[in-house]
């Protein structure tokens, strides 16, 4: 086995997150690549940019092209006016009473009552109507939808509300195949129609999420909202590039007999004399508890998992379900260490095998696999979820340090 040294620089205290800002702007950019002449990109930066940082990612967006940012809450809006960003806003997500705050932002609207609580709050001016084309999470019926336009375009005349765009989601989005994703548009095209029946002239049309823009064929859609790819999630295997590193460094170095156990409850027991890093990072980390317990061995690589990082059925995401399975690991001096036993809220195990170890060594927990690290998608896979959970989850204990590494 040859041993390299880590291509990880030594972070600041126990651990840190490093976002590439440069990958960022190439993912708009690819994207913007493959899309119509006239077609926007709306940036998704909701739950602090999938983890990355809201501001930042929404600045890195907004300099690649992006002409739109979108939200869930009315709070992650209000810290992007606050930090300077000017281009459209869209939140989907708020209370009645945040309305009053939201002068500059358009807010999705879905029912009268919606519209009502809109207008009655007349700092806010432009609005989305949503229409549910089929994941049935949000979103006017389509029974509904008539009533809602007529409405809109009565508000409208008032001069009490304008009516910027009409708006679907997805729900098999992250698909090749786009039947589904096809039908949902011819719904929202039926839709946008019976709107500009009722007088009505929305600006903006969207319907895609990253995954759609490459798959569904829309025309009459200006806008397309990039959420996971915009962060390098690559659903669809296009060579998005990950824009985010966790690095950490060992904490404590032990070496274990044949026959211990490790950590809570002793789920795994080791079969020979081994070497047992200590890993500052846990659960309260964003690093899942349901990876730990692994049987893979020292220096073995990741598994195959669909683009998704969903795991894959032929690999159980507890590796203690499956001893075959590979199990969770890390990056040490350029070899693969898997993690043992149970991951706890602060720390984590992994076994070194006969490789020497030192304590403040850098560990790369993922990145965007150039060194032969663990992917975020790869930890979704272990985990039983998805990346996005991954970033999602990645705590407030981790400092986040951006470059521009990728050009």
């Amino acid at each position: 086995m040859n041993l390299v040294q880590s291509p990880a620089r030594a972070c600041l205290g126990l651990a840190e997150a490093t976002v590439d800002l440069g990958a960022v702007k190439a993912n708009v950019r690819g994207f913007r690549q493959r899309l119509r002449p006239g077609t926007e990109v709306l940036a998704v930066v909701k739950a602090n940019g999938f983890g990355h940082g809201a501001v930042q990612i929404a600045k890195a967006a907004v300099d690649a092209g992006a002409t739109w940012l979108g939200v869930a809450r009315a709070d992650e809006a209000l810290e992007l006016r606050a930090a300077g960003l000017t281009v459209p806003i869209l939140a989907w997500l708020y209370d009645a009473t945040e309305l009053m705050w939201l002068s500059d932002v358009d807010v999705s609207v879905a029912t009268v009552a919606e519209l009502q609580q809109v207008v009655s709050a007349p700092s806010v001016h432009h609005v989305h109507l949503k229409l549910d084309t089929g994941l049935h999470r949000g979103g006017s019926t389509p029974d509904q939808w008539i009533e809602l336009t007529r409405a809109a375009a009565h508000y409208e005349a008032l001069g009490a509300v304008k009516v910027r765009g009409i708006w679907s989601h997805l729900s098999h989005g992250d698909e090749l195949d786009a039947t589904h994703s096809r039908r949902q548009l011819g719904l929202l095209r039926t839709g946008v129609a019976l709107a500009r029946r009722a007088g009505l002239e929305p600006s903006v049309i969207h319907l895609a999420n990253s995954a759609g823009t490459l798959t569904l064929d829309a025309p009459d859609c200006n806008l397309v909202r990039i959420g996971a790819g915009l962060y390098g999630i690559d659903e669809l295997g296009t060579g998005l590039r990950p824009a985010m590193r966790l690095v950490t460094k060992v904490a404590q170095v032990r070496r274990i007999r044949a026959g211990e156990g490790v950590s809570y409850n002793h789920d795994y027991v080791t079969p020979t004399d081994t070497t047992i890093a200590l890993i500052p990072l846990g659960y309260a980390d964003g690093i899942p508890r349901s990876a730990g317990t692994g049987g893979g061995s020292v220096g073995a690589g990741r598994g195959t998992h669909p683009a998704s990082g969903r795991a894959n059925p032929a690999h159980p995401a507890r590796a203690s379900a499956n001893p075959a399975s590979p199990a969770a690991s890390v990056l040490i001096r350029g070899v693969r260490m898997p993690v043992r036993g149970r991951i706890a809220m602060d720390q984590f195990l992994v076994d070194a095998g006969d490789i020497p170890v030192e304590p403040g060594e850098p560990v790369i927990v993922f990145g965007p696999g150039d060194h032969g690290e663990p992917t975020a998608a790869d930890w979704a896979q272990w985990a039983g979820t998805i990346p996005h959970e991954i970033y999602c989850g990645l705590g407030s204990r981790v400092p986040r340090r951006y470059e521009e590494a990728s050009r």
